[in-house]
């Protein structure tokens, strides 16, 4: 194998916008096969991007032994069953974000994906490009000084659009499980430890089904030090994580996605900003997959890691419905 083979369960937004132009920008990977339940629909984008086979369910896909992996762009409630068929395959999974609806369904997900030696992914894009190593090298260097605290936003209004899969509360819907998982897995990665308790307050919409459409929380970390954020899909956009240290701070505007990306860094009374250049964070994820895949190297974020986010995104749900602050399963 040269390159890993890619099929694509289903032809959500997400799948065509970004990850199938990233599979065509990466180094390791080639789209191989698109399923749909309407089989014109895969045949449609199939022929768009070149892939070469286009089947009418996910199980076909599955059944083809040419496909080596699979990225899953379903609505959440659907990950886990489709990473476990896909696993029993002996289909390598790159599963969106978040990995399941909890995170005993996450485990269950990585137990069995390590049963059948097969690797998994959680489709988090953004903490691939470079400018998060750079954040990571600041802060380790004491460049801001001890971090007392980070500040996460990531919003947008798309209330309107009411037949949306992310106002189903039985398909994992809400705002904190689409948007708000970036800034928590971003304060975990750059503190480097998992918190200790969240409290949590949300906006639960009944014309929406009762989901979170606005949610705030603060998430404690260890020696006083939190994440502020907030997340919505009924709120005005914002993209945003500021790093705030004891002599300065990091900001990253369009955090999670966007162009263009900068570090502003301040410190020492100086403010300069860093720019990177145009990298595609999706074509990074799928060859940070594709490496372990064909190299054996080891993932930049194993599995374990999207069970540690699941457990406080659970934890923040919890809060926000019950009023309570709520400490985090270990």
């Amino acid at each position: 194998m040269t390159r890993v083979r890619f099929g694509i369960l289903g032809c959500a937004d997400i799948a065509v916008r970004k990850l199938i132009p990233g599979i065509l920008a990466s180094e390791t990977a080639e789209l191989y096969a698109v399923a749909s339940r309407d089989r014109a629909k895969a045949e449609e984008v199939a022929n768009r991007f070149g892939a070469r086979r286009a089947y009418g369910s996910y199980d076909e896909l599955l059944e083809d032994p040419n496909v080596d992996a699979v990225y899953i762009p379903l609505p959440n409630h659907l990950h886990k069953p489709w990473t476990l068929k896909a696993a029993a395959r002996g289909k390598h999974v790159l599963c969106e974000k978040p990995l399941a609806l909890d995170a005993r369904e996450a485990q269950e997900m990585v137990d069995a994906c390590r049963a059948h030696q097969v690797k998994l992914a959680e489709a988090f894009m953004y903490r691939h490009h470079p400018r998060y190593r750079r954040v990571l090298e600041l802060v380790a260097q004491g460049a801001i000084g001890p971090v007392r605290g980070i500040r996460g936003s990531f919003t947008f209004n798309n209330a309107a659009d009411r037949g949306n899969i992310r106002y189903r509360r039985d398909w994992g819907g809400g705002s904190l499980y689409d948007v708000g998982c970036y800034p928590i897995s971003a304060a975990r990665l750059i503190l480097g430890e998992e918190p200790e308790a969240v409290a949590a307050h949300a906006f639960f919409s009944p014309e929406h089904d009762g989901v979170d459409m606005y949610l705030s929380g603060l998430v404690e970390f260890a020696n006083g030090v939190s994440l502020i954020f907030d997340c919505g899909m009924w709120a005005a956009a914002r993209n945003e994580l500021e790093v705030i240290g004891a002599d300065g701070r990091l900001t990253l505007e369009r955090a999670f996605l966007g162009e263009p990306v900068t570090l502003r860094i301040e410190a020492g009374g100086e403010a300069r900003v860093e720019t990177f250049e145009p990298l595609d964070p999706y074509a990074l994820e799928v060859d940070d997959l594709g490496r372990a895949i064909l190299e054996g190297a080891p993932l930049a974020f194993p599995p374990e890691d999207a069970i540690a986010n699941m457990r406080v995104l659970e934890a923040c749900l919890e809060s926000a419905r019950t009023r309570q602050r709520v400490r985090v399963a270990r």
